[in-house]
């Protein structure tokens, strides 16, 4: 075996050298400078110096590098659903079958791709190859694109539009060092433009340089097959024109490459040709046409009559091209004499004349409906909707299109049941007439009831109705049996009149957007419910404290409701708990599980427990929710949620935190100063149940808390660090209030469309003034009730409050005396004036009193009962040091 089947030690050191130096331009000159030819069928022409490695091999090389590839990539896209390729499969079978069989024995695969590169079919040389194939994914399904695989037989033939052939260490990849495998295009006879590609691969010490003259012959076969599924008019007409341009048919065979660098046309491009082509088809006369390209240029169209030797004709029109562009068709032989590649003509239609002015308004209707299935429902809003049905529609079918759609359409409400009055609303309108519609958007509009039944008169489709003059056409936009709408398309009356062609296709443009429509409109009243379901779990209004000056904002996510949540918790001794949360997920779960926590927060800041002990708790209680949807089989679980909690009292300016996965809260000083603290980040909450740390803090009067979810500071554009950067940014400087700071970091943070929700919660603090508390030590006598009794009566005095001192005085008396009889020294009192009236007696002991009702008979135990029935409420919280706090509150008398 000889030539590029044996280029394995050279082109090994060519390949080593390229990766080494990730080889630029000048390195590329150097590796392929002083080589011969590389013909179409990829075989070196001799000559040049070391390494030999072919140019077209070389290009791949850059092309691979240039996408970023690596050469130790080992896995490829896959989709499991390919598109049937039903022209190509079955045009090839009988060609593969044949090929497996006279290359039985020598260990050579047979592989079809679409003209995507993905394997469409695998015929395996030897039963044993399969293995071997499927471990570098050679089965239907994996692209073999070279961006995806690298050089190989299939990418490489794709992207040189040629045959190629490549061995051993000529691949990019690693994965496939030790196969050799041929591949050619395969073309549409007419149109020539790629439809596959055919390879056969097989262990580089199997290939054989007769490869190439086999895939030839194979590629020859298929495309006959092909040009065979044609009707017997059009073959007639192709050879017609092939005998008139001097040479006789044949099909395009591999290595018959389109010019060389040259830039394919894009799809508009493509179309506008396309449409000029089928214009002069139906003309049926010769002419030379320019049409312009978007690139500024211009593409030549010569259009002349075919005769048949049957005594039929036809029309074909070619394509003359721009130096540099071309078409992926096939380009005719050029005669002695043409022009250089730039005048290459391309074969661009063959047709019949009258056949082609009806398949140019049958191709131009199919158009415009395949064009709306790109359009239209791009959104799920019920607007945008209505308005890309007119932007469809305007100008290529109407001069006019007017979109009606019922008021709870609009609001995504339900189909009212009752007899009440129901409103049209124009929501749509696009026209080209300089003097539009007297109803503008937005104004109620009144159909016949004729225009509004759902469905014919044969109870089948919704029916189009054509007005008298065949200039409007008026189509009820349904779905599910009900009617939504009417959409409406009027012409001028002195252009072309509507037809039963053009009724058919308003049907059809209608029912498109009628499943969008109805799409949209679930969709609005679905996410309604859900963020009406999200607002009522959020809190409402702030609690009244004077711990902190607090400001809130919550922003739903575009793409739906999220799990975002804040509060602001009162709790005991005139101290606030600040909380937010996240779920992760969005919909009607996520809110859902977020009222749940907030719920549970709520209930365990009741037991006044410390931050890192609640966060443990509501670990615990996320975990076994987590368990119950496992038995339930929902598989929907809160596992990832995340929690901050804080907690400040105003009185001896102390600030605790602790979180569970969350980010950190933004703290400002009076200064300006802004910084993320470092606070210990607990796991999620349900991720296992380890301990909580929580941090301690002072804080100054006037400093800022900002507790925010990762919505404000995380999108697509930018990572979690960069927007923890831009939020002490955004923070620091001169403080404002909580309510511009949430407004400013709105502004400048987030996107207008954000795609996650957004909880942010600002809360700037405040001091209890020390005139407004007072404390007693309390000696563990019974005889110094009196006098703590005497001094609370005379504090209550001079704050004004002698009207509270009787009930104030009683529940003192009870407090201190059980706390001297049945808890430990030291024994505290103290009096705050906040919102409320706070007393609170703290002892040593941990024992927590508990209420209970006394019975008649019982001397004691009804201290406690008498407490909680003059309080406005009553409990217990433990201290660090292993004590307690038994605490009351009463409400301010007006005065206050």
């Amino acid at each position: 075996m000889a030539g590029v089947w044996e280029s394995g030690g050279g082109s090994a050191r060519a390949r080593e050298r390229f990766l080494a130096s990730a080889v630029g331009a000048a390195g590329a000159a150097g590796l392929a400078g002083g080589y011969g030819r590389d013909d179409g069928d990829g075989w070196p022409g001799g000559g040049g110096r070391l390494p030999p490695v072919r140019r077209s091999i070389l290009d791949s090389w850059q092309r691979c590098l240039r996408v970023g590839l690596l050469p130790q990539r080992t896995e490829l896209p896959y989709q499991p659903e390919l598109d049937p390729q039903e022209q190509l499969v079955r045009a090839s079978a009988p060609v593969l079958e044949r090929l497996q069989q006279n290359i039985s024995g020598s260990r050579v695969s047979v592989l079809l791709a679409d003209a995507a590169a993905r394997i469409l079919v695998c015929r395996p040389g030897t039963p044993g190859m399969r293995q071997h194939l499927d471990s570098v994914q050679v089965a239907p399904g994996f692209s073999y694109a070279e961006e995806d695989a690298g050089t190989n037989g299939i990418g490489t033939s794709l992207a040189e539009r040629r045959l190629c052939t490549v061995s051993s260490s000529e691949h990019f990849t690693d994965r496939l060092q030790s196969f050799a495998c041929a591949g050619a295009p395969v073309r549409d006879p007419l149109s020539g433009s790629i439809l596959g590609i055919l390879d056969l691969t097989c262990w580089h010490a199997d290939a054989h340089p007769m490869m190439s003259a086999l895939l030839r012959a194979a590629v020859a076969d298929i495309e006959r097959q092909l040009f065979e599924q044609y009707s017997e008019r059009e073959r007639r007409l192709l050879r017609s024109f092939f005998a008139s341009v001097g040479r006789p048919y044949r099909t395009m065979a591999a290595g018959d490459g389109d010019r060389p660098g040259a830039a394919e046309l894009g799809r508009s491009d493509r179309l506008a040709l396309d449409d000029a082509a089928a214009e002069l088809v139906g003309a049926a006369r010769s002419a030379i046409v320019e049409v312009p390209l978007s690139n500024g240029l211009s593409a030549t169209l010569l259009c002349r009559t075919v005769s048949e030797a049957e005594g039929g004709s036809g029309v074909s029109v070619q394509a003359r091209l721009p130096h540099g562009q071309r078409l992926p068709v096939r380009p005719e032989e050029r005669q002695p004499g043409d022009g250089g590649a730039g005048d290459q003509p391309y074969l661009l239609l063959v047709g019949e004349p009258g056949v082609g002015r009806l398949a140019l308004a049958a191709r131009q209707r199919l158009a415009l409906i395949c064009d709306s299935g790109g359009r239209i429902g791009t959104t799920l809003e019920v607007r945008r909707t209505a308005e890309e049905l007119t932007e469809v529609s305007v100008p290529g079918f109407a001069h006019e299109a007017t979109v009606d759609l019922w008021d709870w359409v609009l609001d995504g409400q339900e189909e009212p049941t009752g007899g009440g009055p129901r409103r049209m609303r124009r929501t749509a309108l696009r026209t080209v007439r300089a003097n539009g519609p007297a109803q503008s958007v937005g104004s109620l509009v009144h159909h016949p009831e004729a225009e509004l039944a759902p469905t014919g008169p044969d109870g089948g489709r919704p029916v189009p109705r054509l007005d008298p003059t065949a200039t409007t056409i008026t189509v009820p936009i349904v779905a599910r049996g009900t009617v939504l709408g009417v959409a409406a398309f009027h012409r001028d009356l002195d252009a072309p009149r509507f037809d039963d062609d053009d009724l058919s296709l308003a049907r059809e443009l209608v029912n498109r957007a009628a499943i969008c429509l109805d799409n949209a409109c679930r969709y609005t009243r679905e996410h309604q419910l859900a963020l009406t379901l999200q607002r009522s779990l959020l809190p409402r209004a702030l609690p009244a404290q004077r711990a902190v000056e607090a400001a809130h904002r919550y922003l739903p996510a575009q793409g739906g409701v999220g799990g975002d949540w804040y509060d602001v918790i009162p709790l005991s001794g005139g101290r606030v708990a600040l909380v937010v949360g996240d779920v992760v997920g969005h919909g009607l779960h996520a809110a859902a599980t977020m009222g749940l926590l907030r719920t549970a927060v709520r209930n365990f800041s009741a037991l006044d427990l410390p931050a890192d002990e609640l966060l443990g708790h509501l670990d615990a209680l996320v975990d076994s929710l987590d368990q119950e949807e496992s038995v339930a089989g929902n598989g929907i679980g809160v596992v990832g949620a995340t929690c901050l909690y804080v907690v400040y009292d105003p009185v001896s300016q102390h600030c605790t935190m602790a979180s569970a996965g969350h980010l950190p809260p933004g703290v400002v000083s009076p200064d300006g100063t802004a910084v993320l603290p470092e606070v210990p980040v607990g796991p999620p909450l349900g991720m296992g149940r380890s301990p909580f740390e929580a941090i301690d803090c002072e804080l100054p009067e006037g400093t800022l808390l900002v507790l925010y979810t990762d919505g404000l500071v995380e999108d697509r554009r930018h990572d979690i660090d960069a927007g923890l950067a831009r939020l002490r940014a955004a923070l620091s400087g001169p403080v404002r209030s909580p309510e511009r700071t949430c407004a400013s970091l709105i502004a400048e943070l987030l996107p207008d469309r954000p795609s996650d929700d957004v909880a942010l919660l600002v809360a700037r603090t405040r001091v209890t003034d020390a005139m407004h508390v007072a404390s007693w030590d309390v000696p563990i006598d019974p005889a110094a009730v009196a006098a703590v009794r005497a001094a609370a009566g005379r504090q209550l005095a001079a704050w004004g409050l002698s009207e509270a001192a009787f009930t104030t005085e009683l529940i003192v008396s009870e407090l201190v005396t059980n706390a001297i009889r049945h808890a430990e020294g030291p024994v505290q009192l103290r009096l705050l004036r906040d919102s409320v009236l706070i007393c609170e007696v703290a002892d040593a002991s941990s024992t927590s009193p508990r209420l209970r009702r006394a019975r008649t008979t019982d001397e004691g135990g009804r201290g406690l009962f008498l407490v909680a029935q003059l309080a406005q409420r009553w409990g217990t919280r433990y201290t660090p040091s292993g004590g307690k706090v038994i605490w009351a509150e009463q409400p301010l008398t007006p005065r206050y």
